[in-house]
């Protein structure tokens, strides 16, 4: 049985589970205080959004070395927002069931980034 290729951006498994992140950041971050909606909540949703939005970006791109690229940025977008989950937490802006939740699947998109990042050579 032949694998069946991705057609599109849309199709891969890391930018649906990154996009399902980040409207989950959106949802977490509506019940913060208002005194952090310029801060911290905007700050989380920079992060989270910028996610899928490079791997997107980078898809459209001309060459894999481009592509790579804003994958590697998307990576370290992952990272920022893994902290600023891990800062929420402590704040007790998100109860620490939801943080390691979170935690999990923000460190497995981690994971599938680098791998494209390695196939990418």
């Amino acid at each position: 049985m032949k694998k069946s290729r991705i057609k599109s951006v849309w199709d891969m498994d890391v930018f649906k589970l990154a996009h399902e992140l980040t409207l989950k950041i959106y949802k977490i971050t509506n019940k913060f205080p208002k005194i952090e909606i310029y801060s911290l909540v905007s700050q989380m949703r920079r992060a989270a959004s910028s996610i899928p939005t490079n791997i997107a970006e980078g898809a459209a791109r001309n060459s894999k070395a481009e592509y790579r690229r804003f994958v590697s940025i998307a990576r370290g977008s992952a990272a920022e927002i893994l902290y600023q989950i891990i800062l929420s937490r402590d704040l007790g802006y998100i109860d620490p069931d939801n943080c390691r939740i979170l935690i999990d699947d923000y460190n497995r998109v981690g994971r599938m980034l680098t791998r494209l990042i390695q196939s990418l050579g």
